[in-house]
Parts: C-alpha cells; structure tokens; sequence
C-alpha cells in the first residue's frame, strides 16, 4: 500500500498588536466532539501520487472550509508525519478569514460501529484563530511543528 499523504494550508495573520495568529479546525465526527487539546488541526486532505501536493493543498482548503484559500506568497513549511504514518506537507498563506464564513465540507461514516447506518459529519465542526502559543497546545501534535518553521519562515 502506498503511503498515505495530506496537503494543507496554514492561514495566518497578525492581530491589532502585531502578533502572530493562525487558523485552526476542530476535527469533526463522533471521536473528536468532547476533545480540546490535540483536536485541532491544519485544513487539510489526502491525495494520490499523481497530485500536485500545492494543488491538493487548495483543493482541501476549500472542501473543508467551503471558501478558497486566499491568494497572496505560499510559505513552503516541508512535511512531518503525523503518528499514524500519514505525510503531511504545508503551505503557510497570510490573510484574515472570518469563521462564521466557513461552511465545512462532511464525511460519511457508520455510526455507531456495526450499526449499519451511516451518518455525515462535518469535516471541522469549527474554526477559530488561535496565537501561536495556544494553538500549539491545541493542535495534533506532529502538526505543532509548523508553528516555529512559520515564524522561522514570517520573521
């Protein structure tokens, strides 16, 4: 089996005092409703060998956001891999989305297991702007390693 990749982007802006802040979804479905911590996460998506990861990245984007991404420079901040196995590259853009914008892409799975029915879910049931340390503390934990490459790439 080939290895599963994601691509994603990372929106960030500054707020009124000129610190860093970037958007977030919470993972939607039934496993993450009562999470917080390590429950957020850079939208993102899967893709296959034969797609452009920047492609996918906007592709994703606005499947699970419903909005494109915004245009401006795309900061290349490399890949990690998340515990699962999964690749994920990003790209970091700068803008300002307002989160009650967002209308989230869903999934459909069987819920509850064996149960035969199949239920959507919201891809991120919210999205938020969070400062650097925050969203560190919130975010899966593999993903956290964007932050400091994002400031590395800002700065």
């Amino acid at each position: 089996m080939a290895p599963r990749r994601s691509a994603g982007v990372l929106v960030f802006r500054r707020d009124g005092e000129g610190r860093m802040e970037v958007l977030l979804g919470h993972l939607g479905g039934p496993f993450w409703v009562r999470k917080d911590k390590r429950a957020w996460s850079v939208p993102k998506g899967e893709h296959g060998a034969d797609e452009e990861p920047e492609h996918a990245a906007r592709r994703e984007f606005e499947e699970e956001l419903g909005l494109p991404a915004p245009e401006g420079t795309w900061l290349d901040l490399g890949e990690v891999r998340q515990s699962g196995g999964k690749t994920v590259r990003v790209w970091a853009v700068e803008g300002d989305i307002d989160p009650a914008s967002v209308v989230p892409g869903t999934f459909e799975m069987e819920w509850p297991p064996g149960s035969g029915r199949l239920q959507q879910y919201p891809e991120l049931d919210r999205v938020a702007w969070f400062g650097l340390s925050a969203a560190a503390e919130l975010m899966i934990p593999a993903q956290q390693e964007f932050l400091p490459r994002l400031r590395s790439a800002v700065d």
